[in-house]
């Protein structure tokens, strides 16, 4: 299943979380996730978004339940069916969305619980969840940055296209280093 159409699953299934451990469960469904396409996007990404997706798939590791953690054992971990992320853009603003989402819903738990055990994890998944958004932030910005630059390449070299689309197709795949070529 492609990265958007999980993170619409896993918005819906926050969405309809009622209980405690069902939004926490889902919390750690939404690390695992974001750790899933941090990882997709390190080993297969655009070239300029490794480094963050690294970042990305350490912060949300730390956010996790463990595998074998009540609600994740009953329907799974959900980023195991990560197919794959056609659309960067589109899929890290989604999960941005959700984490922030998930943020929301935590501090509802937190604020409304009298067990202290269940507050720290609250408090610790809001972490993990902040930090994540954080690194996704930083994966959109960089998007944003480049897509911008090379709008003002194309505006000031309009007649070097095709050969600015290669390039910038050839560093995006990773083959920067390859010999680019007269421009």
């Amino acid at each position: 299943m492609n990265a958007e159409r999980l993170i619409g699953v896993s918005r819906h299934a926050l969405a309809g979380s009622t209980e405690a451990l069902e939004v926490l469960t889902e919390a750690w469904q939404a690390q695992a996730l974001a750790r899933a396409i941090g990882h997709h996007l390190a080993t297969g990404g655009p070239a300029e978004l490794r480094g963050e997706a690294r970042e990305l798939c350490e912060a949300s590791g730390r956010g996790c339940g463990r595998p074998d953690q009540p609600g994740l054992t009953e329907g799974g971990i959900r980023a195991r069916r990560l197919s794959g992320v056609p659309d960067v853009r589109a899929a890290l603003g989604a999960l941005a969305a959700l984490l922030g989402e998930v943020g929301i819903a935590l501090v509802a738990v937190a604020c409304d619980t009298d067990e202290e055990g269940l507050y720290w994890q609250c408090m610790e998944a809001i972490d993990a969840a902040d930090e994540s958004g954080d690194r996704v932030g930083a994966m959109l910005r960089r998007l944003m940055t480049q897509e911008r630059d090379r709008e003002r390449e194309r505006e000031r070299h309009p007649d070097w296209g095709g050969a600015l689309e290669r390039r910038w197709v050839r560093e995006r795949d990773g083959a920067a280093d390859s010999p680019v070529g007269p421009l």
